[in-house]
């Protein structure tokens, strides 16, 4: 029996890796595959300690430093996925894909979210080209141009702020008739002289050669066309996160997040923490994410030894 397993290859869980190894933790390391979300982007820039770094150098930064620590505590199985968790006598029982079952005191639960993705012609075309889902990643490239913003919740408005300090112009595009963010926050970004917010648009099309050049969106109220030039579009229509295995076993939020205690990272199941994208905390980062990781490690440590 392990006394540690973790779920999930970014940021979170190899931080966890890292950390359980230098514990003597015997631990499982379980992920399909290495460096979460941030793996499609080609210019990180807000990694602490790296200027700028793509998200496959990343990856492969991540992977190498666990597996030089891994050493005699950790067993890496990479391309492999959890389907369930069952609560056992001792611990829990967790199944896999290959049809392997595995016997471990304590979990975590770190296997992220991913982004929910832009459903109109082109815009897989067009993803990493002028199309992005991380604004603090890819955000500092479109300086001094004019930019669109797909979304209409908080995640939408803090990503139109953060835009607002080096874009020309920022341009919100929302799907329904109200917008779902805060009305302080509403009004306090829509405020900004540079700032366009626009309700009933449903876009439909993104246009561009090698980069995207502008973007075609329904008018909902009229029913018809409307061609927007923009050399960037930022997409926060939401996040899935990747907790369908968890089935019942510890507590989700309204939006199948792992709720957590914010304190140690503990989940309304003993023995199961979570750390990352997949949590109901309020912000979602790789710096903030490996460091929740390392926080409930430090907790799984003290429960397992210390008690």
């Amino acid at each position: 029996m392990y006394e540690l397993t973790i779920i999930g290859g970014g940021p979170a869980g190899v931080a966890a890796g890292v950390y359980a190894s230098r514990k003597q933790l015997r631990t499982l390391f379980i992920t399909k595959e290495w460096g979460g979300q941030s793996i499609v982007s080609t210019d990180i820039q807000n990694w602490i300690g790296t200027p700028s770094i793509s998200g496959s150098k990343l990856a492969s930064d991540l992977r190498g430093h666990l597996e030089a620590y891994a050493g005699e505590y950790v067993d890496i199985k990479s391309g492999s996925l959890v389907t369930k968790i069952e609560k056992a006598e001792e611990g829990f029982t967790i199944h896999m894909t290959s049809g392997e079952t595995i016997s471990t005191k304590t979990i975590l639960v770190a296997s992220g979210s991913e982004r929910r993705k832009l459903d109109a012609i082109n815009a897989d075309i067009f993803e990493h080209k002028g199309l992005t889902y991380c604004a603090s990643c890819d955000g500092p490239m479109f300086g001094g141009q004019d930019v669109v913003v797909v979304g209409g919740g908080n995640a939408a408005f803090e990503t139109a702020a953060q835009l607002l300090a080096y874009a020309k112009s920022v341009t919100l595009l929302q799907r329904g008739d109200a917008y779902k963010a805060d009305p302080v926050t509403v009004e306090h970004v829509l405020s900004h002289p540079n700032m366009t917010g626009i309700l009933n648009a449903h876009v439909t099309e993104v246009a561009g050669d090698k980069f995207v050049s502008g973007l075609t969106y329904l008018d909902a109220t009229t029913n018809t066309p409307v061609t927007l030039a923009t050399a960037g579009i930022f997409v926060e229509i939401g996040m899935l996160p990747n907790t369908s295995y968890l089935g019942d076993v510890v507590e989700l939020d309204q939006y199948k997040r792992v709720v957590i205690d914010p304190w140690t990272q503990k989940t309304s199941t003993p023995g199961i923490w979570a750390a990352g994208d997949c949590t109901n905390v309020l912000y979602h980062q790789n710096n903030i994410a490996a460091g929740d990781a390392v926080r409930a490690l430090e907790d799984i440590y003290m429960a397992l030894k210390a008690h």
